[in-house]
This record gives structure tokens, sequence and C-alpha cells, in this order.
């Protein structure tokens, strides 16, 4: 499903490489507030798909990023995306992998930063081996990154948000079957079918503090980037519920770090 979608991505409007090219940073202001500044630092993208965030790091300052995604065509449009920007291997570089095997395919054995960015838990089964993967990667006096949507908005009517329609708690696979994808609905697609899973926010953290890592802030936002519900208007480039709507958290970011020798 993900190698087919990958041209529609690289040829789509949604990801407008055109203009990335032009400016390489598609961060929310949020990330690049809570992660700082990355200067001459290290840092791993786990779950990279076409490389935009991955190399928006790039462009920020890190001294080498690392992307890592388990499909091949992804991988390989974000070696040609960085090619394109005069990045090499040696300040970009991309590896082909599941998520879970990332210790043994990445080319170092830690990073200053580990990162992973919007919409990727929800394709892993197992968040606790997720925890243990990315947090054996974190060197020390290094620190995790995580953004995620927040699980809640699934328990939520999709019109309005504002009614509980669904399980927050629930564990079992979802399995899809749609044609499109996010970045262009209409998209003619053959391989449909996709699994998913629903972590609590009590669930991603916990498994990260059983790492040993030190959770250092988990902050909620007001804010999203696609119309996860009808009644969502587009102001100051994010999606948001109208004026005098309830708010509710519509994704989470959180730190946490290893502790420096001594």
């Amino acid at each position: 499903m993900w190698d087919e979608r990958v041209p529609v991505h690289v040829a789509g409007a949604y990801y407008d490489l055109d203009g990335f090219r032009v400016h390489p940073d598609v961060l929310r202001d949020f990330e690049k507030e809570e992660v700082g500044d990355v200067s001459g630092k290290t840092l791993l993208h786990l779950q990279c798909h076409i490389g935009t965030d991955t190399l928006s790091w790039v462009h920020r300052g890190a001294a080498r990023v690392v992307g890592l995604d388990f499909s091949a065509p992804a991988v390989e449009a974000a070696r040609s995306l960085a090619a394109d920007l005069g990045h090499g291997p040696e300040r970009a570089a991309f590896v082909t992998s599941d998520v879970y095997d990332a210790a043994e395919a990445v080319p170092e054995p830690s990073y200053d930063i580990v990162y992973t960015g919007l919409g990727a838990l929800c394709w892993l089964p197992d968040v606790r081996r997720w925890a243990e993967t990315a947090a054996s990667l974190v060197a020390t006096g290094g620190f995790l990154y995580l953004a995620e949507f927040h699980p809640i908005t699934e328990a939520l009517d999709d019109e309005t948000g504002s009614r509980l329609v669904r399980d927050y708690f629930a564990r079992d696979a979802q399995v899809w079957d749609e044609p499109g994808t996010y970045a262009d609905l209409n998209a003619a697609t053959v391989h449909n079918r996709s699994v998913q899973w629903q972590h609590t926010l009590g669930d991603v953290v916990s498994a990260l503090a059983a790492t040993g890592l030190r959770i250092e802030f988990l902050h909620e936002h007001d804010v999203s980037l696609f119309p996860r519900f009808a009644n969502f208007e587009v102001r100051d480039g994010y999606h948001r519920f109208p004026a005098g709507h309830p708010r509710i958290p519509l994704i989470y970011s959180l730190r946490a770090s290893r502790a420096a020798e001594g």
C-alpha cells in the first residue's frame, strides 16, 4: 500500500516537493521550539516516509540526519530529494528497514536526537517494543522527541468532535480497505488494505518511561494538520475547531532524555 502511494505523494500538491526544494522546511512551529537548536547534532528520524521532515532538520542546522522507513520506494524518493538539495549520504542518509529493526539497520549506534513525527505510531501493533527500540538509539545526553495525533480524537464523532462514539481503550487491529491517500483522496490505487492500532496517551508515556528515559514534558496542542473533523476551519496554517467550539487536544508532543554521564 505505502509503496504504491509514494509516486502520488512525490508528484502531488500535498507535499509540494518543488516548493520544498526552494524552502526545505516543513516543520511545525511547536516542533522547532520544543526540539530547540539542532546545530551540530545528529538526528535519527524513524518512519520518515519521503524525507521532508528529515531534511527540514538539515535545513535547521543538524550535522547529520538519518531517515528510516520500511518502504523502499519512499527511501529512494528521500535520497533523490536529498541529492536535489545537495546533501550526500554523509549529511543525510536514508535506510530501508522495519522500525523494530532500526538498531541493526542504522549506520550509527546512537544519535543526539531520535525524532518521530505525526501519524507514525498508529501503524505499529506494539508500542512498548517501539519505545524500547527508539530509546536504545538515544545517545548519552540526548533525547527522544515525539509529536503525534492525540488518541482522544479517534473516540469522537467525525462531524463535530463533540460526541463520544468509539472506545478510547480499543486494542484490536483496525483493518481498512479504502482507495486514495490522505494526500489525494481521489487517487486511483489498487493496494488499499491497511491495518492500524490505537495507542492511548498513557500507553505511550508509560512505554517510554519504562525504558529509563526521563520524561521532560508532555504538551497538548489544540491544532491539527488535516481536517480531522468536518467542522474544522483553517487558521494560521492549522486546522482548528471554529470559534466558540469547546477545545480538545488534537496533537500531543513529548520529550524524553537520557542523562549525561557523570
